[in-house]
């Protein structure tokens, strides 16, 4: 593909001599190429991300439009931004937002009011704040020092006890402390496999009696994931738990649900207060800023993304910070506000990052996990949370305004209040009303469970791993060595860090070793 620019000094529309031979009309001026930083923001929502790709709706597909529509652009460079030095200063992935998006490149921004130009060429769900004037050598991608996204989670998402999957429902039957069909979907028509049945909810109990490294939900041992990894029926266990839900009449569920879904007077004042009972106080925040800092400096995170290797050298990526500090109110909706700032960010990345953040909270795995991710012999399927609240906020550009102090400085300051206006209309707005009409966030909770993610408990497996090799080997050894004690400790250590290392180093064997040891884990947790 050829890489060649139009002249700066071309001109944009040339006059051209009247076909009589008469005198020529009045010539029109002559504009400059000029290289600038383009500041806007988006609401990704129907859109395939923000790069551009053949056969897809995306961002910069429809700002290039806008350019050329906009006078930008020449007829001859349509469609071909490296004509033009295009460069973005972040990606974004489908259905993701941004407030503080800056490209880059060599525009005709004259005659005056190119951004009305541009704003009338785009849809509402793109806003032009502004563009500045930059160093010929200027690149977008290239000279931005750190980016910073945000992603919004509803404060529920944090609660262990709220939205439960199907196997925490039928573990706690028989309990005293019975979780109930998910209340919130039922009421919005959507079809989330559980039970009916009374709850307890003293979540304050709840989140004290369950440790954040124990890893374990419920009683393994009566799941359906019990049955599935040991052959039996895939459906659902014949247990006493099922026979608990088939004693429960079609009238008993009727009552439970007019008892909770149309209380009347003081029960329904009860209900609307035990639903809203879990909030993000001192010690939730504490703990999740805990889980969020593991994330902060230089990490591998291969498994925090998609087609990367351990190896690559790019899955190597520093987070500056990371943390979750304050809460917004969106219609109805308390969102936790997470903020991440780093140098660069992979596919998928930040969401897997929160995926399994939520998932510590909910206490459905170890905090050591994450350091576990980190690990390059280690391969792990990590949840990723939905894309409809990450945006990205802003991009930096530190080390350039340092070092051209005389140009404008590239920064979001001079569009703050623009961009508020447009992040609360149309990015706060779509996420509080995705949550509200489709549940997002609720549906994906109810999959967060160890039969999806069979590796949220991937450290008792390991233990148990060695355990089992150390206790196979001692009595091996044990029975043909006898009394040599040294030889015996020794087999024993290699035997166990060999079926350790195999049992890290190969993704396949993983799945094996969770089908027939991962009840053991958890059994032994429990």
């Amino acid at each position: 593909m050829s890489t060649a620019t139009t002249s700066d000094d071309e001109e944009f529309d040339p006059a051209v001599p009247a076909a009589d031979g008469g005198s020529p009309p009045e010539r029109k001026p002559r504009y400059k190429r000029r290289k600038v930083a383009i500041f806007f923001a988006y609401c990704g929502v129907g859109y395939q991300g923000m790069q551009k790709n053949p056969g897809a709706k995306t961002i910069e597909g429809d700002l290039e439009e806008a350019l050329f529509h906009a006078g930008a652009v020449p007829e001859q460079d349509r469609g071909q931004p490296r004509r033009y030095d295009w460069a973005r200063s972040a990606r974004t992935d489908k259905g993701v937002s941004a407030v503080g998006q800056v490209i880059s490149g060599r525009f005709y921004t004259d005659p005056p009011g190119f951004i009305d130009r541009m704003n009338s060429n785009l849809s509402p769900q793109i806003r032009i704040f502004g563009y500045k004037r930059t160093t010929a050598s200027f690149n977008a991608k290239k000279f931005c020092d750190k980016r910073r996204y945000v992603y919004l989670i509803p404060v529920f998402a944090l609660d262990p006890s709220a939205h439960p999957d199907r196997e925490t429902v039928l573990a706690s039957m028989g309990s005293g402390n019975e979780l109930v069909k998910c209340v919130e979907c039922s009421e919005r028509g959507r079809k989330v496999e559980g039970v009916m049945g009374k709850r307890s909810f003293d979540s304050k109990n709840e989140r004290n009696g369950a440790s954040s490294d124990s890893g374990i939900l419920s009683n393994t041992k009566n799941s359906p994931l019990h049955s599935v990894e040991n052959g039996d029926d895939a459906s659902y266990p014949c247990s006493e738990t099922e026979k608990k839900l088939e004693s429960v009449t079609p009238q008993e569920e009727n009552d439970e649900a007019t008892d909770m879904n149309g209380a009347k007077g003081d029960d329904k004042d009860t209900l609307a207060t035990k639903k809203t009972e879990f909030s993000y106080g001192d010690l939730e925040k504490d703990k999740f800023n805990r889980i969020l800092k593991y994330y902060e400096g230089t990490h591998n995170f291969h498994n925090f993304t998609t087609r990367i290797k351990a190896e690559d050298p790019s899955a190597k990526r520093y987070i500056i910070s990371f943390a979750a500090d304050t809460t917004v109110n969106v219609e109805g909706i308390e969102f936790v506000k997470c903020e991440v700032v780093g140098q660069s960010f992979m596919l998928h990345q930040i969401r897997k990052m929160i995926g399994l953040a939520v998932a510590i909270m909910r206490n459905c795995s170890p905090e050591s996990l994450i350091q576990t991710a980190f690990r390059k012999d280690v391969n792990i399927n990590v949840p990723m949370a939905p894309e409809v609240g990450l945006y990205l906020d802003e991009c930096f550009f530190t080390s350039y305004n340092q070092k051209w102090e005389d140009h404008e400085e590239l920064s979001m300051k001079d569009y703050a209040g623009e961009a508020e206006d447009f992040k609360m209309k149309h990015i706060y707005t779509h996420i509080a009303s995705t949550e509200h009409k489709e549940g997002v966030m609720g549906l994906w909770l109810h999959s967060l469970n160890y039969r999806n993610y069979p590796d949220l408990a991937f450290t008792e497996h390991e233990k148990t791993v060695d355990s089992k090799s150390d206790e196979g080997a001692n009595m091996k050894n044990g029975t043909e060595i006898g009394s040599c004690e040294k030889t015996v400790n020794d087999n024993t250590t290699a035997v166990g860090d060999d079926v350790a290392r195999r049992h890290v180093n190969k993704a396949d064997e993983l799945d094996i070793i969770t089908g027939e040891i991962g009840i053991s884990a958890n059994a032994e947790t429990a």
